[in-house]
């Protein structure tokens, strides 16, 4: 399972959060802080994998990807394929970069809601739900029409 989703900037400001799981807010900043404290210090030969025990629960693993500015972060239970949780980061990346024409920090700043859109199309309840970027086009493209036509 997908406890959450995070995307998180370089300096380890999150630009959008998704806990799967009931957290209280204080607890999900320790979270994300200390997410960030393990990303920052591994060098970038290291393997994009992370356990996460002592961050948020036995058994959990931090998978993550660095894109530009971005660090794309799934914190996943141990029933969950590392490789598998790549490859969807990457799907999600490539559906963002569709809509946005090149997804940068500033697209998810102000367009939180599309983000979390396309989020919730390949993602619900911590269930990988759709793992082709073109589905999910086609599906986020279908909400946002309904959005305007209302």
């Amino acid at each position: 399972m997908i406890n959450a989703v995070l995307v998180m900037n370089t300096q380890g400001k999150p630009r959008l959060t998704k806990f799967y799981k009931q957290v209280p807010v204080e607890k999900q900043q320790e979270i994300i802080r200390a997410i960030y404290a393990v990303l920052s210090s591994r060098g970038e030969n290291y393997c994009n994998f992370a356990d996460a025990s002592n961050i948020s629960g036995s058994d959990n693993k931090l998978v993550y990807k660095h894109f530009a500015t971005l660090y794309f972060i799934f914190v996943v239970d141990g029933a969950e394929s590392e490789l598998a949780i790549l490859d969807l980061i990457q799907v999600f990346v490539e559906t963002l970069d569709r809509i946005f024409k090149n997804v940068c920090e500033l697209d998810i700043v102000y367009n939180f809601n599309k983000v979390h859109t396309v989020l919730d199309e390949i993602v619900m309840g911590g269930q990988v739900v759709e793992t082709n970027s073109a589905d999910v086009m086609k599906a986020v493209q279908d909400i946002f029409k309904l959005e305007r036509a209302v």
